[in-house]
């Protein structure tokens, strides 16, 4: 299979002008995989330039049906192409090979979904005082850009690209520059099922070069951007300068709230994979457990003994659970935040040490007797580092739940039903699962509160985001 190396532009593979190329290596080998171009600020004026041709004298105009059809027909193709993404995804990222055709069949499902959308997109007639008939209409924004973050690149590129070509923009993809693999062959397919070129667009690269030039360049109406908070405020200041659109989907540090009335031996069985799939790098990561103490000690030992469990290896096995770190800087960045809760006095209940042989692999790590002030309670980590805590008074648990800058998911697990009410009403989050740790439904938005962003994905939210809400009012 060979793997797509340069840029897609136009409709078509060209190599970057600068003719510069990223490495990238197989984290679960530590093996040279592929070399691909590597964007710059000409070819970013090339694209966004033949995107704005292609929307202004073609895309915008076409009818929804014809737009309906072309998305219906990306969606079979993706379908047919299943098993080559995800063994792409899986060399690319160390993806779990049952997860990467999970995320494939995700991303599918979401073209199909706004595919269904376009004719369900509507306006309204509004009945003015003055007579005569007003109506308004969603108009699409032109050019936008699609910034994607490199944990789950397959769905998140078509969490933004769907509703976006489905409103009727044209799009540039930027890929992270550690997995452009499959955003590529995205944009290729996306053209083979009858998009016009240049509607389309994937720039990898990386941000440092191109991402302020997407961000700036006039052309582009919007900014869609998931990735670290760090990241999300440079975008949105460098975006005020014009008043660009932009929306944001950040980091986490999001809650698993277990009260001893729930199914709790369920949710310790259950719980160790809303932390450790995708090895923690996961933004709804639920890795806070705060536990009723009634039945903290029994949750912990189910909960650890869960953990040991999970398999962790190599990433092509289809009964592999935890596939390897991306890089082996992502790993070191994880192994800091370990190095100091051992000086802070956690204790290790399991995980945290390197399995021998080659990979960026690392055990899941369950850490107890950590502080509220701690770097691993506080801070996002993105990897499989999980802290558990017990609480005894629902009112004090709820302002430490909420006693973080982050408000993206979590979980509560409660069989009482006015429970469930009362603490997710108050509970600081954009998504927030009971007796579930099901954060993403292709029907439904999802976003943060606080600094894990702004605006919505998914669901028919997220066509909003990409339109201008136009007035007409037609005089008698």
């Amino acid at each position: 299979m060979k793997l797509p190396d340069q840029l897609f532009v136009d409709g078509s593979y060209r190599d970057s002008a600068s003719g510069r190329r990223t490495p990238l290596v197989n984290p679960a080998t530590e093996t040279p995989l592929a070399e691909v171009a590597a964007a710059d600020l000409a070819d970013v004026d090339a694209a966004v330039d033949s995107a704005h041709r292609a929307w202004e004298s073609n895309w915008r105009d076409w009818t929804p049906g014809k737009r309906t059809e072309v998305m219906y027909a990306i969606a079979r193709l993706l379908r047919e192409h299943l098993e080559d993404l995800a063994q792409i995804e899986c060399q690319n990222i160390g993806k779990p090979i049952g997860d990467a055709r999970d995320e494939i069949g995700l991303g599918a499902r979401v073209f199909e979904f706004y595919a269904g959308a376009i004719t369900k997109f509507c306006g309204q007639t509004i009945p003015v005082w003055r007579g005569g008939f007003d109506y308004t209409l969603h108009a699409p924004l032109g050019v936008v850009a699609a910034i994607v973050p490199w944990n789950f690149p397959f769905p998140i590129g078509c969490w933004k690209v769907a509703p976006a070509l489905a409103a009727g923009n044209a799009v540039i993809l930027k890929p992270a520059s550690l997995s452009p693999l499959t955003a590529l062959k995205l944009g290729q397919l996306a053209c083979e099922a009858g998009l016009p070129p240049g509607v389309l667009q994937v720039l990898p690269g990386a941000g440092s070069a191109i991402g302020d030039a997407l961000v700036t360049h006039p052309l582009i109406r919007k900014v869609s951007f998931t990735g670290s908070t760090e990241i999300g405020r440079h975008i949105m200041e460098l975006a005020s300068r014009d008043l660009k659109r932009i929306s944001l989907e950040l980091g986490g540090k999001s809650p698993n709230i277990v009260f001893a009335d729930a199914d709790w031996e369920r949710a310790a069985e259950t719980s160790p994979m809303s932390v450790f799939a995708n090895t923690g790098q996961d933004c709804c990561a639920r890795s806070r457990v705060f536990v009723e103490r009634k039945v903290y000690e029994p949750f912990v030992e189910k909960f650890v003994a869960a953990t040991r469990k999970l398999a962790v290896g190599d990433p092509a096995k289809p009964e592999t659970q935890l596939g390897p770190l991306v890089s082996a800087g992502q790993r070191a960045t994880v192994e800091e935040y370990l190095t100091d809760a051992r000086q802070r006095g956690s204790r290790f209940a399991c995980g945290g040490n390197r399995p021998v042989g080659k990979g960026y692999y690392l055990e899941p790590a369950v850490l107890l007797e950590v502080g509220q002030a701690d770097r691993c309670w506080r801070e996002e980590i993105f990897g499989p580092v999980v802290a558990v805590r017990p609480f005894d008074d629902e009112t004090a648990m709820i302002r430490e739940v909420n006693a973080t800058p982050y408000g993206l998911s979590g979980s509560l697990w409660t069989n009482d039903l006015r429970r469930a009410l009362r603490v997710a009403r108050q509970v600081e989050s954009g998504v927030l699962s009971v007796n579930s740790h099901s954060s993403v439904h292709v029907e439904a938005p999802f976003g943060g509160f606080k600094q894990s962003g702004i605006g919505r994905d998914l669901g028919m939210n997220a066509l909003e985001g990409y339109t201008e809400l136009k007035n007409v009012y037609v005089a008698e």
